[in-house]
């Protein structure tokens, strides 16, 4: 069941991140061609200032989401209900705080953003940010019982209706009356009819929460308090790490530059999201695993799971790499290019974040969080002080230089004491055997590939994506194939896909 849940998950959540990747890059191409480029970097800039917000969360639903895999495989449904309650009382007080919060941020905002040359009112455009993120807040405890069960795709598939729909309505929006205050309003209508939805699927599937009065018990809370303590700290330098650099962008570079690097963004981010989030739904089996305490056994999983990630972020960070000038040239056109030393380090960045997934997997399945707790401010603080001082030497690039820097933070202490050590009983020999093992093989498929694409120039611009594309998608799966073949790994994943693609064929 286990394995079936996750695979169902896994499927159903690259569809709904494929699709998510093709409507934004509609979206974004409408966007700009009705707005520009300046609305495109306020666009990005607020984005990044909200989801500093963000931190007024916590990681209270990492925490109980966390507490809940025990009771559900128990069958305790009076420990679930005093943790949803609690969950729910939880978030409506987040929502108040982050609404109060962010309104209080107003008069600073001219500190973010210097220069704005459209007609438009920054302020109102950022409150309507501020209601977005506390609709996201607000009925949405209960799609965490869903996905606890196992049962993620269910949250996936209306997830995909919303994002349909909302961008649907955003892109008429945009043509018919070309407002991007009403671009806003309807995003936060559509956010609560989406948590509506989700809130009536669970009533639907788990009625007994319901007129529900149960209370949690000290022991719990004071273990969940615990978990937030440290998952605040996590929050924070999650945010200074990875949603700053819209802010030092904006500061050092300029608006416009904020705009063109969206473009970029969303397209690595949304790569990322579409096979990251692939592996992300097998936290809730981990925790099913580490609940066994089989350190030989949670070792061998990790093992199959950490290939996969790097089979995937080697890849899809190799194909980027080949492919992406040519496909930004096609898609908004080449004044929206960045040079290409500030893509060969935004792919390389790409790989080091995607890799961190299985490792994350495991590490919030076995509910890692206080004891590296103090590891991510350091990491935030190591990210600001380099991305600041590299970027007046290298521009853009150095802003995600020092988001490079700041990883080792977790690559070289975090990862190997408390996931690999801690979890498997492994050695951090072995551990930095096999990182720095990876990432030379990487660098080699990367620069193969992208040598191999520039070998002919060809002044199409139609014809040039097409074959990077060809190029980018199969020659790293290639090389990736001859060197793994014989693996059990690889074996072991071959094994699954017959066995999946028998249980297709006798179906039909």
């Amino acid at each position: 069941m286990r394995t079936k849940n996750s695979i169902r998950n896994t499927i159903v959540a690259f569809i709904a991140n494929l699709l998510t990747i093709v409507i934004g890059l509609i979206a974004q191409k409408i966007f700009i061609n009705v707005l520009g480029k300046e609305y495109l970097g306020i666009n990005g800039l607020f984005t990044n200032i909200i989801s500093m917000l963000g931190i007024v969360e916590l990681g209270f639903g990492s925490a109980i989401i966390y507490n809940l895999y025990k009771p559900i495989n128990d069958n305790d449904t009076k420990k679930i209900k005093a943790l949803m309650r609690f969950y729910k009382i939880a978030y409506n007080i987040v929502a108040l705080s982050v609404l109060i919060l962010g309104l209080s941020i107003i008069p600073f905002l001219s500190f973010f953003i210097e220069e704005v040359t459209v007609d438009i009112n920054i302020t109102l455009v950022y409150i309507l940010f501020i209601l977005d993120i506390v609709a996201s807040y607000l009925l949405s405890y209960k799609r965490s019982i869903i996905n606890a069960n196992q049962n993620e795709y269910i949250t996936k598939l209306v997830h995909i209706g919303y994002l349909v729909i909302l961008n649907v309505l955003q892109i008429l929006i945009l043509i018919i009356t070309k407002n991007y205050y009403l671009y806003l309003i309807i995003k936060i209508i559509m956010r609560l009819v989406e948590n509506i939805i989700i809130t009536f699927i669970s009533n639907k599937m788990y009625p007994f929460l319901k007129n529900n009065n149960e209370r949690l018990d000290n022991d719990t809370k004071k273990d969940i308090f615990k978990k937030v303590k440290a998952l605040a700290l996590h929050k924070v330098g999650g945010f200074f790490v990875l949603g700053t650099d819209n802010i030092i962008i904006s500061k050092f570079l300029g608006i416009v530059t904020v705009g063109l690097y969206s473009n970029y963004y969303l397209i690595i981010n949304a790569v990322q999201v579409l096979f990251g989030q692939a592996i992300f739904t097998l936290t809730p089996s981990v925790g099913n695993l580490l609940i066994e305490n089989n350190k030989d056994k949670n070792y061998d999983v990790f093992r199959k799971v950490r290939f996969i990630n790097f089979w995937i972020a080697c890849s899809t960070a190799t194909a980027i790499l080949v492919i992406m000038d040519s496909f930004i040239t096609i898609w908004v056109g080449n004044s929206f290019l960045l040079d290409i030393s500030v893509l060969m380090v935004l792919v390389f960045n790409y790989y080091q974040k995607s890799m961190r997934t299985s490792y994350g997997v495991f590490k919030d399945a076995a509910g890692i969080y206080y004891e590296d707790r103090i590891v991510p401010i350091i990491e935030s603080v190591v990210n600001i002080v380099a991305s600041i001082i590299l970027v007046k030497y290298f521009g853009l690039a150095g802003v995600f230089m020092g988001t490079i820097i700041s990883g080792l933070m977790l690559w070289c202490y975090s990862y190997p004491k408390y996931v690999y050590r801690n979890l498997f009983n492994r050695s951090y020999k072995n551990y930095f055997k096999e990182t720095f093992g990876y990432i030379i093989l990487f660098i080699g498929i990367a620069i193969t590939t992208y040598l191999i694409s520039n070998i002919y120039i060809i002044d199409s611009n139609l014809l040039r994506f097409i074959t990077k594309s060809i190029i980018g998608l199969i020659i790293p799966n290639i090389i990736l194939f001859i060197i793994f073949r014989k693996t059990d790994n690889f074996k072991y994943y071959l094994k699954i896909f017959k066995k999946e693609s028998k249980v297709i064929d006798n179906g039909n």
